[in-house]
């Protein structure tokens, strides 16, 4: 079946990740034509089959979707109680998952709109679905927050909607502010990514058979017509998201660090968690868009548009993200001898030391040493060692987000209120339930819309540097 997709192309693997000083690097390997790129793209949505391997995942994904749909209608139904959340431990993986997947999103954002601003070329080939993990990553952690509040029939109380009671939401409460800050994120996410798209929905509009599927993709691509105006247009909008984007970057994160920072509980009143949840989550967000280009350029057949120079710049990136995480880790445990308050020291020699020793020496090792196998090129040109090394870099950020809430919860000021936290399995569950509706998303999406910004490729050919070259000069 996988044949049906890649083998009228045969991508190459080559390796382009020399560095070259006198002329532009290669970022696609294959049939440099505007044809064999648009051909390639559109063939993994036009195949009459998907690869086996992708029927295969969907229906683990659909399992683990139906899971979580049952499990949270039980929650609903039952109570909070059916979690392990208990006193002190109020907070337990409802809000763990839901700062793990808010951190997911960030990679996705990064590549698309920082890079975009720095013209960075090399993103052509990976940021329309890193875009799409932002999306189905936001979907996903915008989920915990409304069932954790024990009512989600009330979740409407946190928008400012106008009432004969005045009962106007709390600003001063952290769950507003993520409300907000995810609301945000999530709108000009969306907006970013869907805009994107719209060129090449047309392309498969325009190649489209059938009365279905014209109809589809003609809807969704707006009348687009490439028209001069309107890729005026077009790419006026991608900068003004790419710059609101931008912001929210650093702002989501920094929102949800606050929600701990402005406690008194040790170890998470600290003015270092903004930059420590904003470097964290934008690498966890790398290793999974890493993690999911390895497999997804492989199954359907783009090599030669996401080639090993991605891959390589990813795991660069990684590797950066995750040094200043492990320096982070190392800081907080300067910060926390220099205090000299008893309770601070206390609560990090806790994490290392205490029952739930395993997760604190864990993160140290997912998220600080196994990150630094990429500075060998053979690591970051390997797959069998970068895709490793990128789930367990996406395992390690979710043992942070654990060992942060919980075990900073479970052992607080008086010795007499401690108490241990055992998830249930419908916690467990209910995690597993999440990223089957992150995969299920994203399979669907690998499978229908163009997992490659076709005309941002285009763009990029040496044809359309010289004609870019050719008209400057005339003008």
């Amino acid at each position: 079946m996988t044949t049906a997709i890649t083998a009228s192309f045969a991508p190459t693997d080559l390796d382009n990740t020399g560095d070259e000083l006198l002329r532009e690097p290669v970022l696609v390997t294959g049939p440099a034509t505007y044809q064999a790129v648009t051909d390639q793209v559109c063939r993994v949505t036009e195949a009459p089959r998907a690869p086996r391997a992708w029927y295969v995942a969907m229906a683990i994904s659909l399992a683990l979707l139906l899971l979580f749909g049952v499990l949270i209608t039980y929650a609903i139904f039952t109570g909070v109680g059916v979690w392990g959340n208990n006193s002190p431990v109020f907070w337990g993986f409802p809000i763990i998952n839901f700062v793990f997947w808010v951190g997911i999103a960030h990679a996705g954002t990064f590549i698309s709109a920082i890079l975009l601003l720095f013209r960075q070329k090399w993103r052509t080939g990976i940021n329309r679905f890193a875009e799409a993990t932002t999306v189905f990553a936001v979907v996903c952690a915008g989920i915990f927050p409304a069932i954790h509040v024990g009512r989600p029939w009330f979740a409407y109380w946190l928008l400012p909607y106008p009432n004969i009671m005045g009962d106007w939401p709390n600003f001063f409460s952290p769950l507003l502010w993520d409300a907000c800050a995810v609301g945000t994120y999530a709108t000009v996410s969306i907006l970013f990514w869907y805009t994107g798209m719209v060129p090449d929905l047309a392309t498969l509009r325009d190649r489209a058979t059938g009365r279905i599927k014209p109809a589809v993709y003609g809807l969704l691509s707006l009348g687009w017509r490439g028209s001069a105006r309107q890729w005026h247009l077009y790419e006026r909008a991608n900068i003004i998201l790419a710059v609101l984007a931008t912001a929210l970057v650093l702002g989501v994160s920094s929102t949800v660090s606050t929600d701990m920072a402005v406690s008194q509980i040790p170890a998470w009143h600290e003015t270092i968690f903004p930059p420590y949840f904003t470097a964290g989550a934008i690498y966890s967000g790398f290793a999974i868009v890493l993690a999911l280009a390895i497999p997804a350029r492989e199954l359907f057949g783009l090599k030669d548009l996401i080639t090993k120079r991605h891959l390589d710049n990813l795991a660069k990136l990684a590797l950066l993200l995750g040094s200043m995480v492990l320096y982070i880790y190392l800081i907080e445990f300067v910060i926390a001898w220099y205090s000299g308050d008893p309770y601070e020291r206390f609560a990090y020699l806790n994490y290392e030391f205490g029952p739930y020793w395993w997760l604190g020496w864990g993160i140290l090792f997912c998220n600080g040493v196994v990150a630094q196998a990429f500075w060998f090129k053979f690591a970051r040109q390997t797959w069998w060692i970068a895709w490793p090394v990128a789930v367990l870099c996406v395992m390690g950020m979710w043992m942070e987000r654990f060992v942060i809430i919980i075990v900073s919860m479970h052992r607080s000021f008086l010795p007499s209120s401690w108490h241990m936290f055992v998830p249930t399995w419908i916690d467990i569950g209910t995690l597993a339930g999440s990223f089957g509706l992150f995969f299920t998303l994203f399979l669907l999406f690998c499978r229908y819309c163009p997992m490659v910004a076709v005309s941002e490729v285009k763009a990029i050919l040496p044809q359309a540097q010289t004609r870019d070259a050719l008209a400057n000069e005339r003008h």
